[in-house]
């Protein structure tokens, strides 16, 4: 495949999730400031049982664990949006190599080669 027509694919596929994100992140704030607003441990404790409480708890830290996700990946989105406009995108960040095509394809945000994503992964997994 071309490199244009990769391009243009990324970008088309990039953009297409760069919007299903900002629909991700806005219903979760949406679910922060709807039914459950910004309860203290205080206003939970007197109105509910003590397991709703903590099951309430639960969901608020499991929301802005997606929440941080949702940002995460969005940033990369983002990033990868810059690189295409730079004319950076497909070159590995770290070796400068070109990004095989196929990698691009299945992960359009990608910013190693398949070699130094694994060296990455190997690294963080020893910390």
């Amino acid at each position: 495949m071309p490199k244009t027509d990769l391009t243009a694919k990324a970008k088309a596929r990039l953009i297409d999730e760069r919007h299903r994100l900002r629909g991700v992140r806005a219903a979760l704030l949406e679910g922060f400031a709807g039914d459950r607003g910004d309860p203290s441990a205080e206003d939970l404790a007197a109105t509910n049982h003590p397991a709703d409480v903590g099951t309430e708890m639960f969901e608020r830290e499991k929301d802005l664990s997606i929440l941080e996700q949702v940002d995460a990946r969005m940033d990369l989105v983002e990033r990868a949006l810059g690189r295409l406009d730079d004319g950076t995108y497909g070159t590995c960040e770290f070796c400068g190599q070109p990004i095989a095509s196929e990698r691009l394809e299945a992960l359009p945000a990608a910013t190693l080669c398949v070699r130094d994503q694994a060296r990455a992964e190997r690294a963080a997994s020893i910390r």
